[in-house]
């Protein structure tokens, strides 16, 4: 007998989504190798602004040290849009950075596609790939989701 579909267009599984998808960024701002590892799928790939691919074991040993907040002083998640098909999740956003080199500051925003498979009762990253994002397309700041100074999640005014 066959078990009847999940209902993938509740509020309950887009909460779910948004706290992945604050995760996944957390995770990378504290360096959280063991609890990003739980979030990916077995067959999880990367794929650069560059094109470069990188298999799971060479983007986890990435994240272990990518994130340094004396060099990326500012980091906000902006633009969240979240979209399922069946059991696919397409989670989007955009990032604002701040780096901090030799006294030179450079701002600038990539984009994500987080692509999730609903598996065996849980969502589960096998793709994120980053697109850097020219200045005429930067989304307002007005659609912030989060924001982290110094590598610190800052407290949002309600």
């Amino acid at each position: 007998m066959q078990s009847a579909p999940s209902d993938h267009q509740s509020t309950e599984t887009m909460n779910e989504l948004r706290a992945l998808n604050a995760r996944f960024i957390h995770n990378f701002v504290t360096n959280d190798v063991a609890s990003h590892d739980a979030i990916l799928h077995p067959g999880f790939i990367t794929i650069l602004p560059t094109g470069q691919r990188w298999d799971r074991a060479t983007y986890l040993k990435y994240w272990a040290t990518a994130f340094d907040p004396e060099v990326i002083v500012y980091w906000d998640v902006r633009d969240e849009l979240i979209t399922v098909i069946g059991d696919v999740a397409l989670v989007r956003s955009t990032n604002k950075y701040t780096r901090r080199r030799d006294g030179n500051e450079v701002t600038g925003m990539t984009t994500y596609t987080d692509t999730y498979l609903f598996e065996n009762g849980a969502w589960k990253c096998i793709q994120a790939q980053i697109t850097a994002v020219a200045p005429e397309h930067y989304p307002p700041d007005d659609t912030i989701v989060s924001v982290y100074i110094e590598g610190k999640l800052q407290r949002r005014a309600a």
